[in-house]
């Protein structure tokens, strides 16, 4: 059994649910793709693509050479981690601001995105 202070686990903990209670009241731009949301796949798990505004988006799409033009919608973050989640059929997260310096990860975790996009041992012992 570890021992040490458990403040500092609760304060991380704390932080991490105001970052989440953050981005859900938040509004986000989610670029499109082929009629859909932008994911992104990476060691089995989705990504969807947000970003916190309209530079941080436009600098994603031109390191990936795709110019800087891409369409997008505004979403809550609640909307997009409780209902576009949900219409997933695989493990998937969100990758906020990807590629910059503000970057992080929502990932696919119970508590975090619905149950059913959430990693789960079941999901994990699973082969695609």
């Amino acid at each position: 059994m570890l021992s040490g202070d458990t403040g500092d686990v609760d304060e991380a903990l704390a932080e991490v649910q105001a970052l989440i209670g953050e981005f859900r009241r938040s509004l986000v731009l989610v670029p499109l793709r082929d009629g859909g949301v932008m994911t992104g796949d990476q060691a089995g798990l989705r990504w969807i693509f947000a970003f916190t505004d309209t530079d941080t988006l436009t600098a994603f799409a031109q390191s990936r050479g795709e110019g800087g033009e891409w369409s997008f919608r505004r979403v809550y973050g609640a909307r997009l981690l409780d209902e576009t989640l949900a219409e997933i059929d695989v493990p998937c997260g969100v990758a906020v601001d990807i590629g910059s310096e503000g970057a992080f990860l929502l990932p696919p975790a119970k508590g975090i995105v619905p149950d059913g996009v959430a990693v789960t041992e079941e999901s994990e012992g699973a082969s695609s």
